[in-house]
């Protein structure tokens, strides 16, 4: 690698760190140094500062592009294509999450309700059924808060974030006024109060 210090160990550990989130590690090395560097780069500077091939780098560009993670940028009298990351810290963890999202939950939740409709269905396992038809709301319930939290402008997710455990302490004071609905796991080991 051709790269300062601090830069280098960011590269590494974020291509470390991708090879675990299930991303190649040469995305994840591509995505760190673009991460890291004040102005866009060529795919040339990529495959230089990386030590890698120029193909790999195509390929890994255009992996990142289809996870809508990195931006196309031209220069006046210059007709190669350089590539940054979004400037707000935001829009990339927005995009990583939605991206998540429709590549992995929505299939997930598409099947599961297929299970629940099908003719095997009404023939088969109750058990089954009934975890099928537990973990269908679960997601669904899921998918329903990201929607609502995906909502709200960047600023009113940061303070909602930075609530933390004080989050805890408002739905315990609510739960004084309004009934809320509690698992039945906590209903049978607080011994039953509601």
């Amino acid at each position: 690698m051709n790269l300062p210090p601090l830069q280098e160990e960011f590269v590494l550990h974020f291509g470390e760190m991708g090879s675990r989130w299930g991303i190649n590690r040469t995305v994840g090395q591509i995505y760190a140094l673009l991460f890291v560097n004040e102005r866009p780069l060529n795919a040339e500077e990529i495959a230089e500062s990386l030590g890698f091939s120029r193909s790999n780098v195509s390929m890994g560009l255009k992996e990142l592009q289809a996870w809508k993670l990195v931006r196309l940028k031209h220069f006046p009298g210059d007709r190669r294509e350089y590539f940054t990351t979004p400037a707000d810290l935001w829009e990339i963890v927005r995009t990583l999450v939605e991206e998540r999202k429709r590549r992995e939950i929505d299939p997930t939740l598409t099947k599961l309700r297929e299970l629940q409709m099908s003719r095997e269905r009404l023939d088969g396992d109750a058990y089954a059924n009934h975890r099928i038809e537990e973990l269908t709301q679960l997601i669904e319930l899921l998918s329903g808060w990201y929607d609502d939290m995906n909502g709200l402008e960047t600023d009113r997710l940061i303070q909602l974030l930075s609530l933390g455990a004080r989050v805890t302490d408002l739905m315990a004071k609510a739960g004084n006024v309004l009934p809320m609905r509690r698992r039945k796991g906590a209903a049978e080991t607080d011994g039953g109060a509601t």
